[in-house]
């Protein structure tokens, strides 16, 4: 898999799972992400809304196509999941309490003045999820997202407000399916999106990108001891070429393979998304400090 690229399924055909998440279940990894396998809507940097895909691996390289788990509607333009709206960035935790497995979304108008969030479940990780909570979390609008799950079961929420000024991390309640009302917010006023977080040891990090839209910025890292604590912005952590651009990428999940963690990047093509790569690439921690290093090939586990 050469990073930076459009990569293929077992079938021969691109991976159609942008602004995803990948999870481990079951010894198997499932990469979920949006569908954007047609052309552009004319004229926009958009695609009419397909769903949301998932592929299967037990190797991180090899991916079986296993279809789209949660479907646009193609009739009801009230409908959230309907192909004029926007549907985002898919994030996947399993719940070993309920025994399911909860898909978030952004969802959205057209013109991003919806500004919700889209909470579906299924009792399987490559089955039919079902749409089963539409909101704001806590009252606050809520656009680029991701979740991330501790080490003691409880889970949140991390998404950007305020028209991304800022990052709020919100508490799931124990089903994964609403919000417990605690809430904070991190990096006011510092405009970061595409969060994606991870625990080293002791310590939390989170990567975002900057706010230039399909442009490729630099990502920076902020660390803190606690989730719902100050969070401290700290450096870019990426290295080598086009580091300052985190290597013409953006971050969309940080995942955990045989222990060691690995960052997703979309490397979007605005006018052909259905044609915008991803790389996959190790993450080093080292006395506190985060560090991605540039690789051109993506080899697995």
């Amino acid at each position: 898999m050469k990073n930076g690229k459009i990569w293929q399924d077992l079938n021969g055909n691109d991976i159609q799972a942008h602004g995803g998440c990948i999870i481990n279940y079951g010894g198997k990894y499932y990469w979920y992400g949006e569908n954007k396998g047609q052309d552009n809507c004319p004229g926009t940097t958009r695609v009419d809304v397909i769903g949301i895909s998932c592929y299967s691996s037990d190797n991180l390289i090899d991916w079986k196509y296993e279809g789209l788990v949660l479907k646009s509607d193609k009739t009801d333009e009230k409908n959230p999941l309907h192909t004029s709206k926007v549907v985002e960035r898919p994030k996947v935790l399993y719940n070993s309490k309920t025994n399911e497995f909860v898909m978030f979304l952004h969802l959205d108008n057209a013109d991003y003045n919806f500004s919700h969030i889209g909470i579906a479940v299924c009792d399987k990780p490559d089955g039919e999820f079902e749409l089963v909570n539409v909101c704001q979390p806590n009252n606050h609008d809520s656009q680029d997202m991701t979740v991330f799950a501790d080490d003691d079961g409880s889970a949140y929420l991390i998404h950007t407000k305020d028209r991304d000024a800022t990052i709020n991390i919100d508490e799931l309640t124990d089903d994964y399916k609403s919000f417990t009302g605690l809430h904070m917010s991190a990096m006011i006023d510092q405009y970061r999106e595409a969060p994606a977080v991870c625990k080293y040891e002791d310590t939390y990090y989170m990567v975002t990108s900057g706010c230039t839209c399909w442009e490729a910025n630099s990502a920076l890292y902020s660390k803190s001891p606690d989730i719902m604590s100050d969070w401290r912005l700290i450096e870019n952590p990426c290295v080598g070429e086009n580091y300052r651009l985190t290597f013409n990428g953006q971050c969309s999940y940080i995942f955990k393979a045989d222990g060691k963690y690995y960052i997703v990047l979309d490397h979007w093509i605005p006018d052909n998304l259905q044609k915008s790569g991803y790389s996959i690439l190790p993450i080093e921690f080292e006395n506190g400090k985060m560090t991605v290093a540039w690789k051109d090939e993506w080899l697995g586990i």
